[in-house]
């Protein structure tokens, strides 16, 4: 696998991994951020990522929309009407090609900046491209999902596998000559259970498919993340005396910069300065992030299938009325707390499932490991430092994997997914 990219990484295996993970040496990673917590959050410098990519102008695109939930049309309020329709983004090129399907990571629309990214990379290479927002998204809960209650994998593997079959159904004239698929964080997750139904219906027949840090465990990879928002900074007694501590250092390094511009490279310069967050900082600033996410699941689920927990079933909610007061209620529930009150009751309803060991099963990466294990067409890129692994999750990949996984020293959790010779390795996974 990735002969080219074995040499140009210089990758090493240590006796314990041997005929296992391919291991990037760290000596000769130069991806220069090492701490897990800066990767996370600002990511790969400009310098670093790859160059001369095509820009928007350039690139035969589109956003289209799909009707696949027409109930939705009605039982959803009226403020929720650019939601009642699936989008997705389409990127053709002129001649017949491959195509690569793009699943987002959690609460991540198709039109984010880094679905942005890896389109075009991936159209640059000669690809057809197509952009899909999570099915944690509030839209695509909101217009494709069956029953809005994420989480359970299969289920939402069927709902991205029905939307990826619209898609072939409603671009008739398009040219492609295999179909390939990439997830990133729970979407890569997805992507390997998306790849697991293929292989029964076999409508699109996946040539590969390419999983970029995946949760193995999903409640261990969660709780994970959960737990950052309460990491203990020095000084500081709440979530208020958090953010007004960042803001203020944040000032005093614009302040010494002479402008404003908040982007990836400025959170970079910013880690190298004397106003740098400490990991604890760094720690909450992530986990608020997520918290937020899980609060739109939260949400928006409790609305669809008007449970009342969040938004009481005696509400209306009109184009004008404001979401903040249930949006607020909603960042107290967390993802454990969801996973307790919406996803374990829907599971046990729907499926018969008897608790929460056997749902986290079923979830997770376990369920489908002789799949994994015996499907020479999906790899994985991980971290070695990645926030969402526990203990034992390498070893799982690199038992299940073997050489189809890749091993980056560090990077955090997606900290590298742009940095060039990642995405060296991605391209040339897909070509070869």
């Amino acid at each position: 696998m990735m002969r080219c990219v074995v040499t140009a990484l210089l990758l090493w295996s240590s006796a314990s991994f041997a005929d296992l993970a391919i291991v990037v040496d760290p000596k000769q990673y130069a991806f220069p951020l090492t701490n897990p917590f800066e990767a996370t959050i600002a990511t790969t410098p400009k310098q670093l990522q790859p160059q001369n990519l095509p820009e928007d102008r350039y690139i035969d695109q589109d956003d289209y929309v799909l009707t696949l939930r027409p109930e939705r049309e009605f039982n959803l309020p009226p403020n929720f009407w650019a939601v009642k329709k699936l989008k997705y983004r389409f990127a053709k090129q002129a001649h017949s090609a491959p195509l690569v399907f793009i699943i987002a990571g959690t609460g991540s629309h198709y039109a984010s900046s880094s679905m942005n990214f890896l389109k075009r990379v991936l159209y640059q290479a000669g690809f057809h491209v197509v952009q899909l927002s999570s099915p944690t998204s509030y839209d695509f809960m909101a217009a494709a999902s069956r029953y809005a209650t994420p989480g359970y994998s299969p289920e939402d593997a069927n709902d991205l596998y029905n939307v990826m079959k619209a898609i072939k159904e409603q671009n008739p004239s398009v040219e492609v000559s295999d179909y390939h698929l990439l997830g990133y964080s729970l979407g890569g997750l997805q992507a390997a259970f998306v790849s697991h139904l293929d292989s029964k219906q076999k409508a699109l027949n996946f040539k590969k498919v390419l999983m970029i840090n995946p949760p193995v465990n999903v409640y261990n990879a969660i709780s994970n993340l959960d737990s950052l928002v309460n990491a203990r900074v020095k000084g500081l007694e709440n979530s208020d005396s958090f953010f007004d501590a960042v803001l203020a250092r944040m000032a005093e390094y614009f302040k010494a910069k002479g402008n404003v511009q908040v982007s990836e490279a400025m959170l970079f310069e910013f880690q190298q300065s004397d106003q740098k967050l400490s990991d604890e900082e760094l720690a909450v600033l992530i986990g608020t992030v997520f918290r937020f996410a899980s609060a739109d699941i939260v949400f928006t689920s409790d609305l669809v299938n008007r449970r009342g927990q969040v938004v009481p079933i005696n509400i209306t909610i009109y184009e004008g009325t404001s979401l903040t007061p249930f949006l607020r209620q909603a960042l107290f529930c967390n993802f454990e707390c969801y996973i307790r009150e919406q996803l374990l009751p829907y599971w046990r309803r729907r499926f018969n499932g008897v608790n929460l060991d056997q749902l986290i099963h079923d979830v997770s990466l376990y369920a489908i490991e002789d799949y994994l294990r015996n499907s020479p067409q999906i790899a994985a890129f991980t971290n070695a430092d990645d926030l969402i692994l526990s203990p034992g999750d390498l070893r799982f990949l690199r038992d299940t994997m073997g050489s189809r996984l890749v091993v980056f020293p560090f990077g955090g959790h997606l900290g590298n997914m742009n940095y060039h010779v990642n995405t060296d390795a991605m391209v040339e996974f897909f070509l070869e």
